[in-house]
Parts: structure tokens; sequence; C-alpha cells
């Protein structure tokens, strides 16, 4: 998944507008006050931090995006700053410094506090998932469920595809995202078109049988609906994989993982 173009410009921005020289923020902690603020994390923040944050940012960095939300972070005097929908970026009280990439790590649990809200940002619930644009292949009774969205020329996608076939009750509803160029979009109206659309899906992805071109008629309308049903939901590559319990992980899940977390979704729901 690449980095929106908007993240480089900012970093070059950033560096620019801190050659100025930094001013103390006004809000520094005093000695001692950073569990406090860390147990504030995700709280309101003042609005004369919140106004002195936007403004800086507004005026400094070149198409800035508008700020859909200014947080506490769990580091004292350091802010989470929402843009995009589900992008975020830290700034200090007065928006002089700001960190663009990078995560916050709780060193005494080793967990990753920035992945934790971006899943919270990038959750989709279930049950609003449109499973009628959607191949469904059910492996043993399929009492647990998995959402995908899949390019059919994705390599990654096809090592998570082998994956996903061993594993043991679970119905996947895989929706075909052709978002790699113009024989994906092919493959995948072929793939949607087949007799049996799954069978097809997994014969392509598991044993390179390339599946018969679309006759011409089909309805490929789902296809365009599943893009933009990507895009509304800043699905930006693939596989990316959607749990019962709304959690969504990036990437070729390993299949060890993918059990934990089959599991761990199916108790939640």
């Amino acid at each position: 998944m690449t980095a929106p173009r908007f993240t480089v410009a900012l970093a070059i921005a950033v560096f620019a507008a801190a050659c100025g020289g930094a001013s103390e923020p006004k809000d520094k902690p005093a000695r001692g006050a950073a569990p406090e603020a860390a147990a504030q994390a995700g709280g309101a923040v003042e609005p004369a931090i919140q106004a002195a944050i936007r403004k800086a940012l507004t005026e400094r960095i070149p198409k800035m995006p508008p700020i859909d939300e200014i947080l506490r972070s769990p580091i004292a005097g350091l802010y989470e700053v929402r843009y995009n929908g589900t992008e975020i970026l830290y700034a200090d009280a007065t928006g002089d410094h700001v960190i663009v990439q990078g995560s916050i790590i709780d060193t005494k649990t080793r967990t990753d506090l920035t992945e934790q809200r971006m899943e919270k940002l990038l959750a989709i619930d279930f049950s609003q998932l449109p499973l009628k644009d959607a191949l469904v292949i059910r492996q043993g009774s399929g009492t647990r469920k998995v959402a995908v969205f899949v390019d059919p020329n994705c390599g990654y996608c096809k090592r998570f595809e082998r994956d996903l076939a061993a594993i043991k009750d679970v119905t996947v509803y895989t929706f075909l995202l052709p978002i790699l160029g113009p024989d994906s979009t092919a493959k995948s109206r072929a793939i949607w078109c087949a007799k049996d659309g799954a069978k097809a899906w997994r014969a392509w992805m598991l044993d390179g049988v390339v599946p018969d071109p679309a006759k011409a008629g089909c309805d490929v309308a789902a296809i365009e609906r599943n893009l933009e049903f990507g895009r509304k939901h800043r699905i930006n590559g693939t596989p990316a994989v959607l749990f019962e319990d709304g959690t969504r992980k990036p990437g070729a899940i390993p299949g060890e993982q993918l059990e934990r977390l089959l599991a761990q979704a199916s108790r939640k729901s």
C-alpha cells in the first residue's frame, strides 16, 4: 500500500515550517504530569489549543486537507490530528512541530497504540457489507465469517488465498476489487460472469487456470459497486480482510494469525 501523495508533500512542508525555530508549547506539562495526560488520551482538547493547531497547520502546510478532529494522544503535550476521515498525524500544542509518519508504542504492554487507533477508524460494520456483490465460498460448516477485498493479479492475494483455503469452518465473502490495471478488470469480470464464480476464482488463484472471457451482456455492475465501496472506505490495497467484529487488517495474513483473528472475532460478534 503506497502512502498518500499528501504525506510526502506534508513532510517537505513541515521541514520548511520548522526551520524558523520552535516556540515553547503553551501547555507544557509539569514534571510528573504524564500519567494524567495518558489517562485522558482520546479526550477533548481545549478550544485555544485546537485553534492554534488548526491555524498553524492550515497556514503553513500547502494543500493541508480540512482537519476533522483533534484529540489528546497518550503522550502529554502531543495531540492527534485526524484528517481525510481516517488519516492521522501528531502535533504539539502550537502546531509548530508535527509527526507525519510513525507510531506511539506503549513499552509496558508492547502495544502499538497508533495501530489500535487506526483499526478503530478503519473498522467497517460487517452487517453493512453488500454481500450480494461478493463471491461466496463456504468451508466446513461456515459458521464463522470473513470478507476479503482482492485483485486477481495481486501476488499477495494469491498467497493469502492458499492460507485462507486451508481454514476450516468459515464462510468467505470475496469482493473482487480490480485496482491493478485493465487485465485485473478483465479477469474480475470473467470470474464474476463464470457459471460458478467461486470455483473460477479459486481455480485461477490457486492453480492458475485462466477464466473464460466474460460473455457479452453479463451484468458486471457489482464490480463497479465494489470499487466505489473501496473508495468510500479507503481500501487502497489488496488483500484487505474484514472480520465479523469489524476489525480490518491489510495484507496477506499468515494462516495461524488468521485462525486466531477468526476465533477472536467470532467470540465478540
